[in-house]
């Protein structure tokens, strides 16, 4: 019989769990989070508030790989890119968990308490988005999109944090962040796409078929048109659309990587989305610090 491992020994565990190792979600979360609270500011947003956006983004994010897992801890010990996760081989029990996933959701809601009253009544949908996505790859054709409106809930809080209301603005952003998530998720998504299909999960990538290139190319088009009447109807100037037209062509970058539907190379242009939201952060950065 194996003995029993402490608790010492099961906190590289637990890490793995919250992707502590894979930061690339955190930042995905990150971007369009900081896109907000820097056009709600006009420029930088209070250090308390910013401080507890970013510490809430990497429990949120951590809280939600923890209950993925739990999701499909009966499904990724057959997909070759899952099924050494912690719960797949059984080094973390499904109990363990859920107990972490919701000490880190309990954490993050302690963390917006400061905040006004919108923020905070914001944080219940967010934190209900989070734990449920995970299962909606059982019956959503596009479960992508449902993730694009999790990762995205940090838009409207932001704007709510600053300014006490959440303005058109904001839900426009939350629009693009969608289709930003649904291009990034469509690539990684083509990566597994073999194995879901043998084990009956839903993704984009197989709901668009032989049409999954030309689909993610059309979600980064509409992302980008959405920022650009973001940036109409904040007053934004020429830094702002520069930064843009750098998104813009890294999403070409990424038709390259995606065209021949490689699975490193579709995991390749995934990852490097973390460049397309640093480039339009860059961008509304410089616009705003040259208004100050």
């Amino acid at each position: 019989m194996t003995p029993a491992m402490s608790l010492s020994d099961k906190l590289p565990h637990y890490a793995r769990l919250m992707r502590i190792d894979k930061p690339i979600g955190t930042l995905l979360l990150l971007w369009p989070t900081l896109w907000a609270l820097w056009i709600a500011a006009a420029g930088w947003p209070p250090l308390h508030i910013l401080v507890i956006f970013i510490v809430g983004t990497f429990l949120m994010r951590s809280a939600g790989c923890v209950i993925n897992d739990y999701a499909d801890r009966d499904f990724d010990g057959h997909v070759e890119r899952t099924r050494t996760r912690p719960l797949a081989t059984g080094v973390v029990s499904p109990g363990e968990a859920l107990a972490l996933a919701a000490a880190l959701s309990a954490a993050a809601f302690v963390l917006v308490l400061p905040l006004n009253t919108l923020t905070i009544l914001l944080s219940v949908p967010a934190l209900l988005l989070a734990g449920s996505y995970p299962f909606t790859k059982r019956f959503f054709a596009i479960p992508q999109a449902y993730l694009g409106i999790a990762f995205g809930f940090g838009i409207p809080m932001a704007f709510a944090a600053v300014t006490g209301t959440v303005p058109a603005t904001g839900w426009l952003m939350l629009l693009a962040n969608i289709f930003w998530a649904v291009a990034y998720d469509t690539e990684y998504a083509m990566v597994d796409r073999p194995d879901d299909l043998k084990i009956g999960i839903k993704t984009s990538a197989i709901t668009f078929g032989r049409h999954d290139v030309l689909a993610v190319m059309l979600c980064y088009a509409a992302t980008f048109v959405l920022l650009t009447v973001v940036g109409a109807l904040a007053g934004l100037g020429f830094a702002w659309y520069a930064g843009l037209v750098v998104a813009c062509a890294i999403a070409g970058y990424h038709y390259t990587l995606i065209r021949a539907r490689d699975r490193a190379d579709c995991f390749k242009a995934f990852r490097h989305n973390n460049w397309v939201g640093g480039a339009i952060f860059a961008g509304l950065f410089i616009d705003l610090l040259l208004r100050a």
